[in-house]
């Protein structure tokens, strides 16, 4: 494997499983429209989080330093394809299925869409209970028994979610949402070139992002940018700070600019995955990728 990878595609080996951008600040870790909300470990969605603060240490102690940020420079623009609805009326009407099964929270019907045999891939590996039904650890996995609903929300946010992708390792398995894809020999030069990491990229999910001066929606525009990777420069914020009707990050443009863009108009590398397989004309759930 390459210094730096953002995604890896072989998301789902039987040992491995990488989540590119699992330190992004907390607003940069929330879901996209149509993403799965973080699991287990994660951020809490949909509702914006908090800023981050860096924890107090106790009395008489020295608080752990975060390391160093890289400074900013220019870098070279990765071009970034989002992926297309998977075209297949009987993932359509699956995803339809789930829908209405997520609405009613109704378990009985979960189980008999998720097989038994059912996975849940970790960066330590598979994390499923193989004494325990599908069912039994796919709530586990996406927190279905928690009282604030948000199981079912992430079954929600998957049954909106028209993209997907085949996972080589694994026959027949198709995880969805479906990554986007780029250059990712370029995106690694580029870490190298910048001494970033994963942690510090995600990538705009539309073109014409605006940049501003200040994170404040009336700020100065000094940039406008296409659909590719960018560059996330995480800052600490004052404890007791007011939270933002509406969130920014602060970003390092491809021409070395530092600025500040609308949260929701990025979106992280790295996400949780609901996984699936189809049997003749009907798809269950096969599995779960994430949450360590």
């Amino acid at each position: 494997m390459p210094y730096f990878a953002f995604v890896n595609r072989s998301l789902l080996l039987p040992a491995v499983f990488v989540v590119a951008v699992a330190a992004l600040p907390a607003q940069a870790q929330a879901p996209r429209p149509g993403q799965l909300a973080p699991g287990p470990g994660q951020v809490a969605p949909p509702a914006q989080q908090p800023p981050q603060t860096r924890p107090q240490a106790p009395s008489g102690q020295q608080a752990e330093q975060p390391p160093a940020l890289a400074p900013a420079k220019p870098y070279k623009v990765i071009p970034v394809t989002l992926p297309q609805p998977y075209a297949d009326p009987s993932f359509g009407a699956f995803r339809k299925q789930l829908g209405e099964i997520a609405s009613k929270k109704d378990r009985g019907a979960l189980a008999k869409l998720t097989v038994n045999n059912f996975f849940w891939a970790g960066e330590k590996g598979d994390k499923a209970d193989k004494k325990k039904t599908g069912i039994e650890n796919l709530a586990a996995a996406i927190e279905l028994d928690d009282k604030d609903g948000s199981g079912w929300e992430t079954l929600t946010a998957a049954a909106n979610e028209p993209t997907l992708e085949a996972v080589p390792e694994r026959k027949g398995i198709m995880c969805s949402p479906a990554t986007p894809t780029f250059d990712e020999a370029a995106a690694d030069a580029v870490a190298k070139d910048t001494g970033t990491d994963p942690s510090e990229w995600g990538y705009t999910s539309k073109a014409g992002v605006e940049v501003r001066a200040a994170a404040k929606a009336d700020a100065p525009v000094i940039e406008k940018l296409g659909q590719h990777l960018l560059r996330i420069m995480p800052e600490d914020t004052p404890a007791g700070a007011p939270e933002q009707e509406q969130p920014f990050l602060r970003v390092v443009t491809p021409s070395g600019k530092v600025g500040f863009v609308a949260e929701e108009a990025i979106s992280p590398l790295g996400i949780d995955q609901l996984c699936y397989i189809k049997d003749g004309n009907s798809w269950k759930i096969a599995g779960y990728a994430g949450n360590d």
